[in-house]
């Protein structure tokens, strides 16, 4: 097909189009704004929904697209049928492909391969003649990545910037009866270069495109501005209308607000539950500005989204807009949002299904919404892209502070070749031809978007660099919309000699920074801009384990606004089902595709189906609305801190609490009454009993006291967990320790292998070239299927990416075991002591170990080990034992950090207790199989099966545990959960420490004092045997 090569042309952005304006959907007059609030908007009689069966052909180029397409005759015979709003690549038509930086294709702005494959759309349509006597818009909500219009066989135009609404004007293309609208949509064009977004590249119409019927004359766009006082105690709605040629009479009428706040109907398209608000005033429009003033005005905030109504009406339609009425300021390095400094609890979120790609209905973002609200998180980063218009405004109703991302990033320009470490990060935007276009998406963002009250950033995009060209957008910004604030994080890269100017920048914003960094800005006085984390606590596969020491810092300083956690959900496309009926979801890679970043977009906090990971567990209870701390133990006073910036306790939550004395409930009670205002404190008295015996802790659980929108009453907003008293804990305080001793003379006999220890009820054998037991039979039960060992490896995490190459470096997966000595010594105990190393072929000493083993008269066994570890290696994953025992083991029970899995940074979400869990339940499936399921902070451990024949371990100090169905080796080896193979045995791994989780795939380095680092190791542990 002979096109013209506008997807070639940075100056032709847009062919045909409308100006932008702001999303909005008429409805005929005669309907009441409550009426239009819970009707659908494609059941507008002003709205000819295209979405739904078209015609399609997939071409491999434009060369080979049939030009007759286009024509109304035109028979397709050969085209499929599909569903639109959808992405090519799902469908089949398309590898899917996953890439972060790099280009799919070669990096030459702004021409684009030959071999650039299309889809041509057809989709056939009946208009009336009265509505093709009036005014009718073409809305393309979202089209990756450019494409040409024609109606009716004539071209209408052509447009791109995929994440944006692109409207035409087809009133002089359209008929009476049948109407034939076609569509070319190119896979890549120059627009491509700025949408490099780690992201599946999907392409296609992926969002919906309808018909707007219009009067000849009628509002085009218009922007409510929200203008509240410094007091905060008077407010002003300034209403700008822009009208298609002339002015039309209009009636503004304004409605009180609703201090509830509304749901959503199941699909996400209807907003129900409003109470029938009162007009305010009514005025008319004269000159296209009209202002409403309004005394005590009730204002907006996530916390509570309490939003006006106002009404643009004309003779035949009507206009609803909910407003939002906040000031948004800074003070001081410190953003306020109606006075009060608030903090961001927020995620970085795409659209992404692993079912439907890119194209993301209403019902499908009322999900994450509701999983958001019911984990506590109040903020979205529209990463990297702007959202649906009808996203936004459920924001406005729900109750999210956003930031709306501009539609570019460019950082696959610093990806190429090039000699010595130079930087190109900003090599794109730096180009001349490429300033029309960035500065063209910023205004698309900031124009179609303007009348979101829960955008209280504007971003510019993500990691593109910095330019002229986006100092002119944010200068515009400026003068068009003062009631935000800018953001761009991008602009701490210098590139090409241009010195930046972020005047118009209004927030320091970085990613990834780490602890040490954050203090290095709230410390240098020279810092005078409000600091947040656009991207933070990288949550890929097990993850993240830092949360809690950033939000210490967060809730520290008020400069510290808060951050966007990368990111919401892991990005896999459902591939169906094992012949077992394991999901199967596919990631980078898995497609045969060239360049791709393998798992690195299965990265989220919620799994692609959206099942909640612990990593979401781990922040809800972090950013939990209460903190508590134990002020006066004897006289049993608390001291509950509110979190939250707006809201009082009192008609929020109650507490309820319970104390707990070796994992046993002793006394309980309920706080109904919390009369605790916002960002305050209070000292309440419980008056409960401190036991006298054993380990004691306090939980209480912060419980919403009535139904909110996606929060049932009853619903555990979070947790704290007091330490009341220090102590052991202890499995039967009852049991009688002389019968524990009791057994008769060991018989030992030994050869240069191995020591073979027989009591009256067990039979023991010691392997003295590893220094651990190759057979351990009690009362004629085996507990060991094949020989234990030292462990200092475990299966790599996402977030060991980094530091995995320095530990393969240094041997840690293919260990060697040498013992130089081993001393057997007779008395009331047998003691067998080893002294041995750990090293690796072609390496030195990883460790070295003296491992004293003391076995009693009864069979069980005290391990004593002290270790000195070889610190010129890295750090340890993990010091201990690990066991093989046979299957039918598969009960556990322990006290420690569950019931979830737990490590010495990530356990927020679990806490000390007594807990009973199969086996088979102690797995976190994660997409790409690592390290899982560990558990900090144990006093205790018995793994038993059916016949009640136990091991138990004991320790001086805590220790962490694994019992799993997996091997270390097999969850390394495999590249996805569903290729996992169980192993024949019940694997234990018994762990002085495990080191922490952190960040690291992307973040910072973890946290020093969450490694296991230390130059000398001691511990001792009770190995016990009961049935």
């Amino acid at each position: 097909m002979n096109l013209p090569k506008y997807f070639e042309d940075p100056k032709t952005l847009h062919l045909g189009t409308m100006p932008y304006r702001a999303y909005y959907i008429p409805f005929e007059a005669d309907k009441s704004a409550f009426e239009i609030l819970e009707t659908a908007r494609e059941d507008s009689k002003k709205v000819t929904m295209l979405s739904g069966d078209w015609k399609f052909h997939y071409y491999n180029n434009r060369f080979e697209v049939d030009e007759a397409f286009i024509r109304t005759e035109f028979e397709a015979k050969n085209f499929d049928t599909i569903p639109v709003p959808s992405c090519l690549q799902i469908l089949g038509y398309e590898r899917n492909h996953y890439t972060n930086v790099n280009y799919p294709f070669p990096y030459d702005p702004p021409y684009m391969p030959d071999e650039n494959p299309c889809g041509a759309y057809i989709k056939k349509f009946q208009m009336t003649k009265e509505q093709v006597d009036k005014k009718n818009f073409l809305n393309f909500e979202g089209v990756d990545s450019c494409f040409y219009v024609w109606v009716n066989g004539r071209f209408v135009g052509y447009s791109q910037v995929s994440h944006s609404t692109s409207e035409f004007d087809i009133t002089d293309f359209l008929m009476a009866g049948e109407n034939t609208l076609a569509v070319l949509v190119l896979k890549w064009c120059d627009g491509s270069y700025l949408e490099d977004q780690d992201k599946f590249r999907f392409s296609g119409i992926f969002r919906d495109v309808y018909i707007v019927t219009r009067s000849k004359e009628h509002i085009r766009d218009f922007f409510a501005k929200s203008e509240v006082s410094s007091d905060c105690k008077q407010a002003k709605i300034l209403v700008d209308i822009e009208y298609f040629k002339n002015l039309v009479p209009t009636t503004c009428l304004l409605l009180e607000a609703d201090d509830k706040t509304g749901s959503f109907s199941e699909d996400g398209k209807k907003l129900l539950g409003q109470a029938k608000g009162n007009i305010l005033e009514t005025k008319q429009v004269s000159d296209g500005h009209i202002e409403f003033e309004i005394d005590h005005p009730k204002l907006w905030n996530a916390e509570n989204p309490v939003l006006y109504t106002l009404l643009l009406k004309t003779e035949d339609e009507i206009i609803v807009q909910r407003v939002a009425l906040r000031r948004v300021e800074i003070i001081d390095q410190v953003i306020y949002i109606n006075k009060v400094a608030i903090k961001i609890k927020g995620v970085n979120r795409h659209d992404s299904d692993p079912y439907t790609g890119a194209a993301i209905n209403q019902k499908q973002a009322l999900k994450d919404f509701e999983l958001m609200k019911q984990h506590n998180v109040n903020g979205i980063r529209t990463s990297h892209y702007p959202n649906s218009p009808w996203f936004l405004q459920m924001c406005d109703e729900i109750g999210f502070y956003v930031i709306s991302e501009s539609d570019i990033e460019s950082h696959g320009s610093d990806a190429f070749y090039h000699a010595g470490h130079q930087s190109t990060f900003g090599d794109l935007v730096q180009m001349d031809i490429y300033h029309e276009a960035i500065c063209d998406r910023v205004e698309s963002n900031v124009r179609h978007n303007k009348n979101c009250g829960s955008i209280i950033f504007w971003s510019l995009g993500n990691e593109s660099g910095y330019s002229k060209a986006f100092e002119d957008a944010a200068r515009w910004i400026k003068s068009y919309d003062n009631t935000r604030l800018t953001h761009y994080e991008s602009s701490i890269h210098e590139t090409g000699g241009h010195k930046n100017d972020t005047s118009m920048l209004d927030v320091y914003s970085k990613m990834y920074d780490s602890i040490e960094k954050v203090d290095e800005y709230l410390n240098n006085k020279d810092n005078k801009k409000p600091y947040v984390l656009c991207e933070f606590i990288h949550a890929m596969g097990n993850g993240p384990g830092d949360i809690e020491d950033y939000f210490e810092k967060i809730y520290k300083d008020d400069r510290f606004i808060g951050g966007f956690v990368w990111e919401w959900c892991d990005h896999a496309v459902y591939m169906g089902k094992t012949i077992e009926g394991k999901d199967k979801f596919y990631y980078g890679g898995d497609f045969g595709e060239y360049p791709h970043d393998g798992n690195f977009c299965v990265d989220g906090l919620v799994f692609p189906d959206r099942r909640v990971g612990t990593g979401l567990l781990e922040y809800k209870n972090v950013i939990r609305p209460v903190r508590a701390a134990i002020q006066d133990l004897a006289s049993g006073e608390i001291y509950l801190e509110n979190k939250l910036d707006f809201t009082n306790l009192k008609d929020y939550l109650i507490v309820s609490y319970d104390v707990i004395c070796n994992g046993d409930t002793v006394e309980s009670g309920v706080i109904e009454e919390l009369d605790i205002p916002a960002k305050s404190g209070k000292s309440i008295n419980l008056n409960f009993t401190v036991p006298s015996d054993g380990i004691c802790y306090l939980n209480l659980n912060y419980i919403l006291k009535k139904d909110r929108p996606f929060l049932a009453k009853g619903h555990i907003l979070g947790f704290d967990q007091l330490l009341m008293k220090e102590g052991r804990f202890r499995a039967d305080k009852d049991k009688d320790n002389s019968v524990t001793i009791a057994g008769g003379d060991i018989q030992i006999e030994e050869d240069e292998r191995a020591v073979t220890l027989t009591g009256s009820n067990f039979r023991y054998v010691y392997n003295k070239l590893t220094g651990t037991f190759d057979s351990l039979v009690h009362n004629q039960v085996s507990y060991l299927e094949k020989p234990m060992e030292f462990n200092i490896f475990r299966a790599p995490t996402d977030n060991d990416r980094n530091i995995r190459a320095e530990w393969e470096k240094a041997g840690y997966d293919k260990k060697i075991v040498r013992v130089y000595h081993t001393k057997i010594t007779s008395g009331e105990e047998t003691e067998i002591t080893s002294n041995l190393a750990i090293a690796a072929i072609q390496m030195q000493h990883i460790i070295d170990i003296d491992v004293i083993w003391s076995i009693k008269k009864n069979g069980n066994i005290d391990v004593k080990v002290n270790a000195a570890r070889n610190t010129v290696m890295p750090y340890l994953p993990r010091f201990g034992l690990r066991m093989f025992m046979p299957k039918v083991f598969g009960k556990v029970q322990y006290f420690g950090y569950g019931p979830y899995e737990s490590y010495v940074d990530k356990h927020r979400c679990t806490y000390m207790g007594k807990f009973e869990q199969r086996v088979s339940d102690m797995y976190e499936d994660y997409i790409k199989p690592q390290e899982n399921s560990s558990h900090y902070g144990c006093h205790y451990l018995n793994v038993s099966d059916e016949r009640n024949n136990s091991f138990e371990v004991t320790g001086e100090e805590d220790f962490s545990f694994n019992v799993s169905e997996y091997t270390q080796e097999e969850l390394t080896m495999k590249m996805h959960n569903f290729e996992l193979q169980k192993s024949d045995y019940t694997v234990v791994c018994l762990d002085y420490k495990n080191s922490g989780i952190g960040s690291n795939s992307c973040g910072p380095e973890l946290i020093k004092k969450y490694r296991l680092d230390e130059e000398k190791i001691a511990f001792k542990w009770s190995l016990s045997f009961q049935g």
